[in-house]
């Protein structure tokens, strides 16, 4: 564990955020293994959001790709994953769209289909609404919560801003009420997006795996959808936005937030090889070959995916 020091949080703070700590690694021999590990790290956007909720993830091979085992509170599970058949080409952990299903092992009637933004395989069929969204996990995500909720294996959310989950990988938060300072009762239920920061150094800070901190680090520069790359954005909007005032000011300001915009992704180039060197620390007994298996490893346990018909 890491050792408590003046960048830990304190017992208040732990206390409040308790609710974001991650749910265990998998338990088996293959977590050691490096091809076990890249796997994992390719699925981070989709298995570190679910264990912020509590949920225990591993990573497995179907019928045909590899799919996320979602364990459920009430014996259930989720399945998540590309289409199994046909199978396709592209990258584990970056389908073309993702179906998700819920299944019992003890209830083969318990079968449903929560999420599918695959391509449909009949032209005549109609277009569902989620496969605009093709392999975007941040719906995926949203999808899962909905249904989870109404099931109640997750908790619902207290109010608007508490709905906000955090998530590491594509955190999906709803903007919060601009804050009164006036009203210091309740600040942390308004920095949502600060907490969110928060929530992922708490996590950092747990890991015992260099690996699971490397996934962590990944989620902030990613130079496509990571967090600097966002910052970066946001710098650039609210620069247009003071611009729109036209006057001098507005237009200074616009200036100092492009260079701000522009700081931050050239700090994104610098580390660009921050990830691969965190995930390289790794003990030496794993540094084994990093190569994925075209099929199921050894002892790797498989899932029986039965994929629904696909016409509505």
């Amino acid at each position: 564990m890491v050792a408590e020091d003046k960048n830990t949080p304190t017992a208040s703070h732990t206390d409040a955020r308790r609710t974001s700590a991650l749910a265990p690694l998998p338990d088996h021999r293959n977590v050691d293994t490096a091809w076990w590990q890249e796997l994992w790290r390719r699925h981070a956007h989709i298995t570190t959001p679910l264990r912020q909720r509590g949920l225990e993830c591993d990573i497995e091979f179907g019928l045909s790709a590899y799919i996320v085992h979602v364990s459920l509170p009430d014996d259930s599970y989720l399945i998540i994953g590309p289409p199994q058949e046909p199978s396709c080409d592209r990258p584990p952990g970056d389908p073309e769209g993702w179906i998700v299903t819920r299944q019992h092992p003890d209830d083969q009637a318990l079968f449903e289909v929560i999420y599918d933004s695959a391509p449909s395989a009949d032209p005549g069929a109609p277009e569902r609404p989620e496969a605009r969204h093709g392999g975007n996990a941040t719906h995926l995500i949203e999808a899962i919560d909905q249904r989870l909720i109404q099931l109640v294996l997750l908790p619902a959310p207290s109010s608007s801003t508490a709905s906000a989950h955090v998530s590491a990988a594509t955190p999906t938060l709803r903007a919060p009420k601009t804050p009164d300072v006036s009203d210091n009762a309740d600040r942390t239920s308004v920095y949502v997006y600060g907490d969110a920061l928060l929530a992922l150094t708490d996590r950092l800070n747990a890991t015992e795996s260099h690996a699971d901190a490397a996934a962590l680090l990944h989620q902030v520069l990613d130079p496509t959808s990571g967090l600097l790359e966002r910052l970066g954005e946001f710098f650039e909007a609210a620069g247009e936005k003071a611009k729109e005032a036209e006057q001098d000011d507005g237009f200074d300001l616009h200036y100092d937030l492009e260079d701000a915009a522009a700081t931050l992704r050239s700090l994104g180039e610098d580390l660009h090889t921050a990830v691969d060197r965190m995930r390289a620390l790794a003990p030496a007994r794993q540094a084994t070959s990093a190569a994925l298996p075209s099929g199921p490893s050894p002892g790797l346990p498989t899932a029986n995916i039965p994929m629904p018909g696909r016409t509505r």
